[in-house]
């Protein structure tokens, strides 16, 4: 058999059922690609279960208000990813006349569409005759050929996807992508592959030559910038102090607590002692919550520190971004990620 045969009777036969793949509709394959991009399957599945229930059609996305999309994904990370899908779908009905595209050539004109999504689209929704090349499918393709070329490189691109394209059989390309995709995902790993019973063991390269942990090469990025965030809870009669942050950063609208951001970080309570929080509270008390919470965003480490104010704190100078907020409404902001698994945390304890 050829590598395309044994690696769709290996699909067939393992693959994984998911809900997606059950349809051709261009719209729906989207909504599950974009929100699977740098999320695990098990970790995305309730986000498209939600997003197609929420918005069925892409008439219903493109109407929707900006925060409720954001809503709807924190958690998710990467938000721009939402953005984008807002922007896209807005687009679809002012460019294609509400018809989700299902030709790369189309789809790689939308907002957030690269050169894998429309691919995927193209090849699962219309049986277009596109490779696709994601993470899964490079770790495949090196391990089995051996090839030690860096896959985030310009060379490495070039390499890698003439090998996808002469890889992809004619007639059935949609059931291929997703055999390889998955044989990458939950055989192939990053970690503990299943070399031992793997159905390319006589043939991979990087098996046989011991090199499997080796494998993928990718250069590495420039390094991260460490961030230090100080975070402050300030109740009053049932409301607590929000701030929406603006443009030009990361988070860009999503709401947060009020914050200092220092150049290092400050020992639990020194905090307090700062020139911008005496300007915003001065003498006001304070009272750690927690530790540092790391969180890595793309070259940024973010070390988040929290502080619970005194009740009813009277504000000395307010920032126009910070709103008081009922209670009850919070879960209906759209907040990031650190800042909503922090609440969701404070609000049970």
């Amino acid at each position: 058999m050829t590598f395309a045969e044994t690696l769709v009777s290996w699909y067939r036969q393992y693959g994984r059922n998911l809900p997606w793949r059950e349809t051709v509709d261009p719209y729906i394959i989207w909504l599950s690609e974009v929100i699977l991009q740098q999320t695990r399957v098990d970790q995305g599945l309730p986000y498209y279960h939600r997003f197609v229930e929420r918005f069925p059609t892409v008439e219903d996305f493109a109407s929707a208000e900006e925060e409720e999309v954001l809503r709807l994904w924190q958690g998710l990370g990467y938000y721009s990813r939402a953005r984008n899908m807002h922007k896209a779908a807005k687009e679809v009905i002012s460019r294609f006349g509400g018809i989700f595209p299902a030709q790369y050539d189309e789809l790689i004109t939308l907002p957030g569409v690269g050169d894998y999504t429309a691919a995927a689209i193209a090849s699962f929704s219309s049986n277009e005759h596109r490779a696709v090349l994601d993470g899964n499918v490079f770790r495949v393709l090196s391990r089995i050929f051996g090839i030690d070329t860096p896959i985030n490189s310009t060379e490495g691109k070039k390499v890698f996807k003439e090998l996808a394209d002469e890889l992809l059989p004619v007639g059935n390309p949609g059931e291929y992508n997703h055999a390889i995709m998955d044989f990458g995902a939950i055989h192939c790993k990053p970690k503990a592959p299943l070399c031992a019973t793997c159905v390319f063991r006589l043939e991979c390269r990087a098996f046989l030559e011991e090199k499997v942990h080796a494998l993928p090469v990718k250069l590495k990025g420039r390094a991260s910038r460490n961030r230090y965030f100080h975070y402050f809870i300030v109740e009053a009669d049932n409301h607590i102090l929000l701030s929406k942050r603006g443009e030009g950063d990361v988070w860009t609208n999503l709401y947060e607590f009020p914050m200092i951001e220092t150049s290092e970080d400050y020992p639990i309570g020194d905090i307090a002692h700062h020139a911008d929080y005496q300007r915003y509270f001065g003498d006001a008390a304070i009272e750690p919550v927690g530790g540092v919470i790391k969180h890595i965003l793309s070259h940024q480490n973010i070390f988040a520190r929290f502080y619970r104010l005194e009740e009813g704190v009277a504000i000395k100078e307010k920032k126009t971004q910070w709103n008081y907020f009922l209670l009850e409404k919070i879960d209906t902001l759209a907040k990031h990620k650190l800042i909503f698994t922090f609440w969701d945390k404070y609000r049970k304890s």
